[in-house]
C-alpha cells in the first residue's frame, strides 16, 4: 500500500471514531510532514552558530564511501550494472537525486569533501606531480589563493576539526598498504596507474594533500589500509567518529577492465559494495547512530557532464571548476542510516561542499571553505526522514 493510500485510510478510520477537531489536527500534522519532506534541506538555516539543530539525529558515526566517474543515470537508472547499489541498497535508504560533484577531474572533488577548498589547475589535473601548494593569500570563504597540490599546514581540514573537538577520524584506503602513503614532495606521482597487486591511487586519498595531516603522527595512525576497517568497527569505542573509505582503482569503478583482469566499472564496484557495506551496516556503531553516504566523485564519460547545482563560482584559483561548466555533474548519493526511511528520495540540491557542511553540522563544527557558502543546503528532514 502506498503512503498516500495508507494516510487516507488512517484519516477515514479516524473520522469514524474521532471528533472533527482531532481529524483536522491529524491533517495539519500530515501537511507539515509533507512540507518537511519536500523542502528538507532548502529551509535549513545557513549560519554556523546553530549547533545541533533539532532536525539532526544524535549521530556519532559517519561513514563516506567514494566511487568514481559515473553519472546519475548510469548508476541509478533501470539499466544500471550495479543492482546491489541501485536496487538492494536503494531500498534501504534515501536517494539524493540532485547531488553533484564540484569539478573535474577526481582530486578536486575529494579535497572539497574534507576542506571546502575549491579547485585549482593542478588539482583539476589530478596532481601528476606531488607539488606543494604555493599560497599567496586567502580569499572569501576561507579559500587559499595559489596553485599546487599539498596545501600548507595553515589550511584547515575536517580531520583537524574533529581532532580539536576531541573526536576521531580515519581514512581507509584499499591497497594502500603502508599508512599515509604518498609520493615524495615534488616527485611524479607513481600511483596514477594501477599495477597488479597495487591499485591504490593517492589522488583518491584527500588526507595526504594537506601538510597539516602528513606532517603529523595522526597521518600514520589514521590514514590506513582498508583491511583495518573490519576490526575497527567491531566495537563502538574503536569506530572512528568519521570514516572516509576509498576502494582501489578497480573496485571504485574507475578502471574498466582492470589491470588484474576483473571487469571493473560498476560491475566490480557493486561486488565490492556487496562485500563491505554489510561490514559497516552490521556494526554496533552503525546500528546505534550511524550515517553511511555512498556517492561518486564526478560524472564522467564520452560527453563529460560539468553541470552544477548550488550556485558555486569558479573560486580564486581556476577559471572554471569543471572543464566545460561550473561543476562535476550530477552523480547522486545514497544515505543509509537508522534515521532514514528506505526507498525514499530527496530532490533538494546538494554537492560535495554540502556533504562536508552536513558532517560538520552533526558535531556543531564551523563550516570550512565553501561548506559555509550562503544558501548551501545541508542534510535536513528530507534525509533524516525517519524521525529521531
Amino acid at each position: 500500500m502506498t503512503r498516500s493510500r495508507l494516510a487516507t485510510g488512517v484519516l477515514a478510520s479516524a473520522a469514524r471514531r474521532r471528533p472533527l477537531a482531532v481529524v483536522l489536527a491529524a491533517l495539519a500534522v500530515l501537511a507539515l510532514a509533507a512540507v518537511a519532506l519536500v523542502r528538507g534541506g532548502a529551509d535549513q538555516p545557513a549560519a554556523a552558530d546553530d549547533a545541533n539543530p533539532r532536525y539532526l539525529p544524535p549521530s556519532a558515526h559517519v561513514f563516506v564511501i567514494n566511487l568514481e566517474n559515473k553519472g546519475y543515470d548510469e548508476t541509478w537508472g533501470p539499466a544500471s550494472k550495479a543492482p546491489y547499489l541501485s536496487q538492494t541498497l536503494r531500498g534501504q535508504g534515501v536517494l539524493l537525486n540532485t547531488y553533484y560533484g564540484i569539478g573535474h577531474n577526481s582530486l578536486d572533488n575529494y579535497i572539497a569533501e574534507v576542506s571546502g577548498q575549491g579547485p585549482n589547475g593542478q588539482t583539476q589535473a589530478d596532481c601528476q606531480t606531488y607539488s606543494p601548494f604555493i599560497q599567496t593569500g586567502t580569499a572569501a570563504q576561507g579559500q587559499a589563493v595559489g596553485s599546487g597540490c599539498v596545501y600548507p599546514s595553515g589550511v584547515p581540514t575536517l580531520a583537524g576539526q574533529l581532532t580539536q573537538a576531541g573526536k576521531t577520524w580515519k581514512g581507509y584506503m584499499e591497497d594502500m598498504g603502508t599508512p599515509c602513503r604518498h609520493p615524495q614532495l615534488g616527485a611524479v606521482d607513481d600511483t596514477q596507474r594501477a599495477r597488479v597487486g597495487d591499485q591504490y591511487a593517492a589522488r583518491h586519498n584527500p588526507f595526504v594533500y594537506f601538510a597539516g595531516i602528513t606532517g603529523s603522527p595522526d597521518c600514520a595512525a589514521n590514514d590506513v589500509d582498508l583491511s583495518a576497517l573490519s576490526g575497527d568497527v567491531s566495537s563502538p569505542s574503536t569506530t572512528p567518529t568519521v570514516s572516509f573509505i576509498t576502494p582501489n582503482l578497480c573496485h571504485d569503478g574507475h578502471d574498466s577492465p582492470c589491470v588484474d583482469g576483473e571487469p571493473g566499472g560498476l560491475v566490480s564496484a557493486d561486488a565490492w559494495l556487496k562485500q563491505w557495506v554489510p561490514v559497516i551496516t552490521g556494526s554496533p556503531a552503525f546500528k546505534q547512530d550511524g550515517v553511511l553516504v555512498i556517492t561518486f566523485d564526478e560524472s564522467d564519460g564520452p560527453q563529460q557532464d560539468a553541470s552544477a547545482c548550488c550556485g558555486e563560482g569558479p573560486g580564486p584559483n581556476a577559471p572554471l571548476p569543471g572543464i566545460t561548466g561550473m561543476g562535476g555533474g550530477r552523480v547522486g548519493a545514497l544515505v543509509l542510516s537508522p534515521f532514514t526511511a528506505g526507498g525514499t528520495w530527496s530532490t533538494t540540491s546538494y554537492n560535495h561542499y554540502s556533504l562536508l557542511a552536513s558532517i560538520e553540522d552533526l558535531y556543531g563544527l564551523p563550516f570550512l571553505g565553501y561548506a559555509g557558502a550562503p544558501g548551501l543546503n545541508r542534510f535536513g528532514l528530507d534525509v533524516y526522514n525517519k524521525g529521531v
